[in-house]
């Protein structure tokens, strides 16, 4: 049997493996710093998200048991967690029966304007946004900057303004005049310009135009189909807006039958005072705009995340 000599470059090449494989059981066990030191790293972010968590889970966990409760139990029991007699399905025939339904109106209602408004405002953000993005036009800039300027301004600032333009035409206590300006959606314009620049190539459009296409066959069957995470996220933002918005209601409107379920829980809360039932009513109520709410967002969740990182990355 032959031995070969040990030299210089064979002890190079030995040492090098043994320390490589070092280094990948170091990182198998959590980086170079030793064991768990991974996540030791992440404990303040693990901490921030848990906290934010908690900050924004609470209300919703709270009125999800309060509306299992009755009035007494409503004050008396711990928030948190169930009553000695939880009574959901009392509640809830209580909130659907009570001014002869009249919950179920306001449901209906939200249901129209933050969907149709929802809706238009995708149709009308995704062609700005599309247009702003692929034709070079005069003043295209300036325009856009001043669109852009409509996501500072605070909604309290143009509603009395709004007011007294719907209130000139004769507008005011309609559905209109809650809808119309709830399609207006100025971030949802600059989040599908900043898509429709990245994610619809100008060849593809030169493409079709060169097969026959015209622009608005172009936009409806290709550039809608390549903006559809941005048009599903702004979709959401928009319903989540218009559902959850109080002071336009507010403002505009004057009859209980054309109220959201925003407007319509605080008329209840108004009367809890002469009447403690309606505690009850505006807590179910409550829970029960939460859940639609929540079963839209995991409908959407997957568009929803998609259209987000498409933002955040295409810019």
């Amino acid at each position: 049997m032959v031995i070969a000599p040990v030299t210089e470059s064979t002890r190079t090449v030995t040492t090098g493996a043994a320390s490589d494989r070092r280094d990948r059981r170091g990182a198998r066990r959590g980086g170079t710093g030793g064991p768990g030191a991974g996540f030791w790293a992440s404990l303040p972010t693990l901490a921030v998200l848990v906290a934010a968590l908690v900050y924004f889970a609470l209300p919703v966990v709270w009125v999800l048991f309060a509306a299992t409760k009755s009035n007494a139990d409503l004050f008396g029991s711990f928030g948190l967690w169930f009553s000695d007699a939880p009574q959901p399905l009392t509640n809830l025939q209580n909130l659907f029966t009570t001014d002869r339904g009249i919950y179920t109106q306001w449901l209906l209602n939200s249901l129209f304007y933050s969907g149709l408004g929802a809706l238009i405002a995708t149709i009308l953000s995704g062609a700005a946004g599309y247009a702003f993005a692929k034709y070079a036009f005069a003043g295209r800039e300036a325009v856009f900057a001043m669109i852009l300027g409509g996501v500072l301004v605070p909604a309290t600032v143009i509603a009395l303004p709004t007011y007294f333009m719907f209130n000139a035409v004769g507008l005011t206590g309609t559905y209109w005049s809650f809808l119309l300006p709830s399609i207006v959606s100025p971030f949802g314009v600059y989040l599908c310009r900043i898509y429709a620049t990245a994610g619809v190539p100008d060849e593809v459009i030169e493409a079709a135009r060169l097969d026959g296409a015209g622009d608005v066959r172009i936009f409806a069957t290709m550039a809608t189909r390549m903006m559809a995470p941005a048009l599903v996220t702004v979709f959401l933002f928009q319903f989540v807006g218009i559902w959850n918005n109080y002071l336009l209601p507010l403002v505009m409107l004057n009859d209980a039958r054309t109220f959201p379920v925003t407007l319509g829980l605080m008329l209840w809360n108004g009367q809890t005072q002469r009447a403690p039932l309606y505690y009850e009513l505006v807590v179910t109520g409550a829970a029960v705009s939460a859940v639609l709410l929540i079963v839209v967002m995991a409908a959407l969740q997957r568009f929803w995340r998609a259209g987000l990182t498409a933002g955040a990355t295409k810019g």
